[in-house]
C-alpha cells in the first residue's frame, strides 16, 4: 500500500474540501512546528498540498532542513507550471511504486 502511494488517497477528500490542495508544502506535525524559525514562517501561509517538491526531489532524504528549505522554494517560486511538474513526476513516483 505504501508502496504505490495508496495511504495518500483519502486526502484527495480533504482537496475536495478545500483544506488542502494537489500539489504544496506537506503539513508538518505538532513536533516538528516547534522547531520553526522565522524563516520558516511562510510555509503558514499556503494551503498544505498532498504532494510537494520535496516528494519529488529529495524523498529519500527526509531530514527537516531539506524538507523546510525545498518548501520555502517552492513557495517563492510557485507557477501552474511548476505545479503541474510536479505532478508529473509524483504520477511517475506512483507508477514506478518507488513510495517507502
Amino acid at each position: 500500500m505504501r508502496r504505490y502511494s495508496l495511504d495518500e488517497l483519502p486526502q484527495l477528500w480533504n482537496v475536495v474540501k478545500g483544506e488542502m490542495s494537489m500539489v504544496g508544502p506537506r503539513p508538518h506535525p505538532l513536533d516538528d512546528v516547534s522547531a520553526y524559525t522565522i524563516e520558516h514562517l511562510p510555509r503558514l501561509d499556503v494551503v498544505p498540498g498532498i504532494t510537494g517538491l520535496w516528494q519529488v526531489t529529495a524523498r529519500q532524504d527526509p531530514s527537516f532542513q531539506t524538507g523546510m528549505k525545498l518548501d520555502i522554494e517552492y513557495i517563492h517560486r510557485w507557477s501552474l507550471r511548476m505545479d503541474f511538474s510536479i505532478l508529473l513526476r509524483t504520477a511517475g513516483a506512483v507508477l514506478r511504486g518507488s513510495g517507502e
